[in-house]
């Protein structure tokens, strides 16, 4: 059985859309031969967000974006196709987050499975609540503002500090404070050449004042050595002399004590007393010049100290 020329054409021109078909979604990265599932997602905005991009599990992508369109029943939501390629499946409570993923842009779909109810399984064609991951871009749009109106807060402080300091520092106060900031300076200026006139006078009388003061020395150490040899001095003989009278009153009173006339007369208890009395007082006097000289004793060429 021969085909004629004209079936032959149909026949090649069938084979030819197929494949172009097939070659079509083939570029798209849809394979049709797999068992693919689709679901849908609402979203308020997808900036940035088109076909082809990736739809991530736990960060493994599992699927592409296929179409996105507008909501036919509400005009402000997005309805986008995704198709899962991997038999992975997830509960109809989880969540499509949309983020960024990159710094320069791009964005993908992100499956958030809800593990404590998936008991119900996901089914071809089912609807997945979509939420907004802010992005970096999203954020810098939300705290640029009040950066803004911070900055502007304070140019205005600043603006109005600069003022009240332009009116505090009027002309009469800049002259003020010229004349003041002279003052200083010449002030310094003359404490810098007294200072330099007192080192000169000082360098100058080095030589009188170290002999001066070597002198003075001297003369402390002379004085305190005549002093110390007169005290030492007065103080020996004065002792001598009182230990002398001490011995002639002890045998003028051994002498009274004896049997004679004038011990007799002189028995008495009351002249005993009185003599007995003034020997210790001298004793006293005795041991209080040993103890302190200086009461009794002090030469000194300034004048004499009292005790």
């Amino acid at each position: 059985m021969k085909f004629s020329k004209e079936i032959g054409i149909g026949f090649l021109a069938i084979i030819g859309i197929l494949m172009s078909f097939f070659s079509y979604n083939y570029l798209k990265g849809i394979n049709l031969f797999d068992s693919n599932r689709n679901f849908k997602i609402k979203y308020s905005k997808v900036d940035g967000l088109s076909t082809s991009d990736p739809v991530t599990l736990n960060g493994f992508k599992i699927g592409r974006v296929h179409k996105i369109n507008f909501n036919p029943n509400n005009t402000k939501e997005l309805i986008v196709d995704i198709i899962i390629e991997n038999d992975v499946n997830f509960s109809n409570t989880s969540i499509a987050e949309l983020y960024e993923t990159g710094l320069i842009g791009g964005k993908a779909i992100a499956i958030i499975p809800d593990y404590e109810n998936d008991s119900i399984i996901a089914k071809d064609g089912d609807f997945i609540n979509g939420i907004i991951k802010p992005g970096l871009t999203e954020l810098v749009n939300q705290i640029l503002p009040q950066v803004q109106l911070q900055v502007e807060a304070v140019m205005k402080n600043a603006e109005i500090a600069f003022e009240n300091i332009n009116n505090l520092f009027d002309d009469k106060t800049r002259n003020v404070l010229q004349k003041s900031i002279t003052d200083i300076s010449n002030l310094t200026l003359n404490l810098s050449n007294t200072s330099s006139q007192i080192s000169k006078l000082i360098e100058s009388n080095t030589y009188n004042i170290d002999r001066s003061l070597s002198d003075i020395r001297k003369t402390s150490s002379n004085l305190r050595t005549i002093t110390d040899s007169i005290a030492i001095n007065n103080l020996g003989e004065m002792t001598k002399n009182i230990n002398n009278i001490i011995t002639n009153l002890e045998s003028v009173v051994s002498n009274l004590n004896s049997d004679g006339t004038i011990g007799k007369l002189i028995k008495e208890e009351t002249i005993y007393e009185n003599l007995e009395k003034t020997i210790n007082d001298l004793n006293a006097l005795i041991n209080d010049i040993k103890n302190k000289p200086g009461r009794y004793i002090n030469f000194s060429v300034f004048g004499r100290k009292n005790d």
